[in-house]
């Protein structure tokens, strides 16, 4: 059997990464949805022992910064695939953002932010926990504005599709809601 073209294999990559922002977005919005938002310190403190509760705010965590790194690196290989060079993220940042997929620079850097002041597991200040939260959840919105818009680039620009449409349906109710 002859192997597919590079170009193929490049389309077959990005659409697995598709995929993979689809799935994202699905399991950050369940655990985002057992949540009454915001949450505040005191609701912490009093629930601390309750497994459940750190176990979803564990989960939001991870799948939030999931989310954003499979949603960067697909934009750097759709820029393969495009032919376009960016030597840094930031101009990746600028390509997406001149082609109306990024609100802004900013907006990507304030998730990037919040995203990176991660709650330690062992923090004791609630309210600095639920300040974390509380920005993580205040961001999703435009993760999934930015995953709506990149789908549909990579459709439009580059005739390329999630790998399976196991998400898309999902994907779409919960994408379509934010805008």
């Amino acid at each position: 059997m002859k192997p597919p073209s590079p170009l193929n294999a490049e389309k077959h990559h990005l659409s697995g990464l598709l995929e993979a922002i689809q799935r994202c977005v699905y399991f950050l919005d369940a655990s985002s949805q057992t949540l009454q938002w915001p949450i505040s310190g005191s609701f912490l403190a009093q629930n601390k022992k309750d497994k459940e509760l750190f176990e979803a705010l564990a989960a939001i965590n991870e799948r939030f910064a999931k989310l954003q790194d499979t949603l960067g690196a697909a934009m750097r290989h759709s820029l393969v695939l495009s032919g376009e060079q960016a030597d840094s993220f930031i101009k990746v940042l600028a390509i997406f953002e001149k082609a109306g997929v990024v609100q802004s620079l900013e907006a990507w850097q304030i998730a990037r932010a919040a995203r990176n002041l991660a709650a330690h597991d062992y923090e004791t200040d609630y309210d600095l926990v639920a300040d974390h939260f509380n920005a993580l959840y205040e961001q999703q919105e435009m993760l999934y504005q930015t995953a709506r818009a990149f789908v549909t680039y990579t459709q439009q620009v580059l005739s390329v599709s999630p790998l399976s449409a196991d998400f898309s349906q999902e994907f779409d109710a919960i994408t379509l809601s934010t805008t």
